[in-house]
């Protein structure tokens, strides 16, 4: 029987390891270990390379008890593929051992949006997704998860994703999360960042995706995953009845010194 595709590894060797045994040392250095455990309706982490904003998703995860399946929402980096793209079968391959894609909530998604195409091209050099999978594999071993990939900041777009993906988990009969990928303001100094990145975080404690793109486009805030967010928001406001939480915020210049040219990300919890 033919199991379908295997993406493989895009930013292994240069995000986060390469060798798995560096994976899960690294692992277990980052997340945090925070009782009790629950597992949220979404959680927002960054994407960049562990080394930067690492310890970031790992204080996110570190609280969150995986459920067995996952939507994991991401920006298009490359321009590949079309704007919104969703894998529906298959496997991708990490250090240590692959995951599998959820076919059956895959195919709910795709039939509830519009602006959704199955497609793999988009997924096969981005990291967005790619970067999330080991820390919810080392803590939900044998997880499936459902990667979409999205390439337009345009509200309507991104609320038509939101939409098929509350009405998919609406129909589950078991708990599930969406993991959304995105960094913050991107290479302008950290006193601006910092300014920046409090708006666009207090925008999405609000649960607002019309004040995300409002408060994003009118601060010049190049926030390089407000489709997944702006989605993930949308989602939530159609389940109902979730609260934000602010986990852990810093910028690449609070790991590397370096406060001229920074990049923000935060963590956050949805429930």
């Amino acid at each position: 029987m033919d199991a379908g595709p295997v993406r493989r590894p895009a930013v292994a060797g240069s995000f986060y390891p390469d060798r798995p045994e560096a994976v899960e040392a690294d692992l277990a250095r980052l997340i945090a270990n925070v009782e009790p455990k629950r597992t949220p309706r979404a959680v927002v982490v960054p994407h960049a390379g562990w080394s930067y904003s690492g310890r970031v998703a790992g204080e996110v995860y570190g609280r969150v008890k995986v459920p067995a399946l996952v939507v994991v929402l991401g920006p298009n980096h490359t321009g590949l593929g079309p704007a919104g793209s969703i894998m529906c079968r298959g496997r991708w391959a990490l250090p240590g051992g692959d995951l599998a894609i959820a076919e059956l909530l895959a195919r709910s998604i795709l039939g509830a949006a519009s602006v959704l195409e199955e497609d793999a091209a988009a997924h096969a050099r981005e990291h967005a997704i790619e970067v999330q999978l080991p820390f919810l594999r080392r803590l939900r071993p044998g997880l499936r998860f459902v990667p979409i990939t999205l390439g337009s900041g345009e509200l309507a777009f991104c609320e038509d994703v939101g939409r098929a993906v509350a009405a998919a988990l609406g129909r589950l009969g078991e708990p599930a999360m969406i993991v959304c990928s995105t960094d913050l303001n991107h290479f302008e100094a950290q006193r601006i960042s910092n300014r920046k990145d409090r708006l666009a975080i207090d925008a999405i404690l609000s649960l607002d995706p019309g004040r995300l793109r409002s408060t994003v486009s009118e601060h010049r805030i190049s926030m390089c995953g407000i489709a997944p967010t702006l989605a993930t928001l949308s989602a939530l406001r159609e389940l109902g009845g979730a609260r934000a939480e602010l986990v852990r915020y810093e910028t690449s210049g609070d790991v590397s010194g370096d406060l001229d040219r920074v990049v923000g990300y935060a963590g956050l919890v949805m429930e």
